[in-house]
């Protein structure tokens, strides 16, 4: 499966100190003997102790019905809401620890593109427990190969094929609704104000990617990732909407205290104050719920074009 990758260390000779560093590591959290590679039956057992980095894979486990395979999640796994009452935390996707990780006598370590920092994956590529690293993809196609490679991952190969199947039928759908728009508006995502500074989405970035998926113009396009934007490029780019997301009261600025700002008061969205929050998971996460989220997105963008609900949104 393209989007997935396992990897399944064994004892080696070669590095031997790295070895030993992670073979105590895995020892003193397991309690267990590092295993040999893994092969035949082992590898057909579906795992049941499975920890997760990345919210966007505890999604799609959730949606799969399998949570009860999981034992710990990151703290980007906000849906659904009982994920991290349920689970235990292993903390940011960032910043994890591979002692932490490694505590809970994981089956598998499940870890989406991003997950670290380089030397906790590295320990925890090292351990002997098996690690699905999963890629993030932000277009349609990236999606349901996300999910295929879950569900591969996990052992529930036909189910999440049917997953992926209806999560394209949304998009499909999707891709007709923004093929009726008459005239793209340009949108400005705003990640965060630090010290009256803008910092947005660019190009390459999961704002970008939802922002074209409701059939609207990123007018940061022209900065790679998440950056700063300096004022006057903010005025320049005219953007007709700014999007932020909606998780913490630090982002829940008003429409008022916004546009009273010098970067945000002359720009076409000021006029009428258009200023949108969404839920940071839903809007950026790619897993099951993004071509929903997309068309919420769309709605918001083109008011007037009175955008309905998705019909393959409420299949089964």
């Amino acid at each position: 499966m393209s989007g997935l990758r396992i990897t399944e260390a064994h004892r080696g000779l070669r590095q031997p100190s790295r070895r030993e560093m992670a073979a105590t590591l895995a020892l003193s959290a397991l309690g267990l003997a590092l295993p040999a590679a893994l092969t035949g039956p082992a590898l057909a057992q579906a795992p049941d102790r499975v920890v997760v980095a990345g919210g966007v894979i505890t999604e799609v486990i959730y949606a799969l019905g399998l949570q009860d395979r999981i034992v710990g999640v990151d703290s980007t796994s906000q849906f659904p809401s009982e994920a991290l009452k349920d689970k235990a935390n292993i903390g940011y996707v960032r910043a994890l620890s591979a002692e932490g990780v490694l505590s809970l006598k994981p089956s598998l370590i499940m870890l989406i593109d991003g997950a670290g920092p380089p030397d906790a994956v590295s320990l925890l590529n090292e351990s002997g427990v098996k690690i699905a690293h999963i890629r993030d993809g932000l277009t349609p196609e990236g999606v349901t190969t996300k999910i295929a490679a879950i569900g591969a991952a996990i052992g529930a190969a036909a189910p999440a094929e049917r997953l992926a199947a209806q999560t394209k039928a949304r998009f499909d759908e999707l891709a007709t609704l923004r093929s009726g728009l008459a005239k793209k508006k340009r949108i400005l995502f705003l990640l965060s104000l630090q010290n009256g500074r803008a910092m947005v989405g660019g190009r390459n970035s999961s704002a970008d990617g939802i922002i074209a998926l409701a059939g609207g113009i990123n007018v940061a396009d022209g900065i790679e990732g998440y950056k700063p934007m300096t004022d006057e490029a903010i005025a320049a780019a005219a953007p007709e909407m700014v999007l932020m997301m909606r998780n913490s009261s630090a982002h829940n600025i008003t429409p008022e205290e916004l546009f009273a700002m010098p970067a945000f008061s002359q720009i076409p969205a000021a006029a009428s104050k258009r200023l949108v929050h969404m839920d940071g998971l839903y809007l950026l996460g790619f897993g099951p719920r993004t071509p929903m989220a997309a068309r919420d997105l769309m709605a918001a963008i083109y008011p007037e074009a009175a955008i309905p609900p998705l019909k393959t949104a409420a299949a089964p």
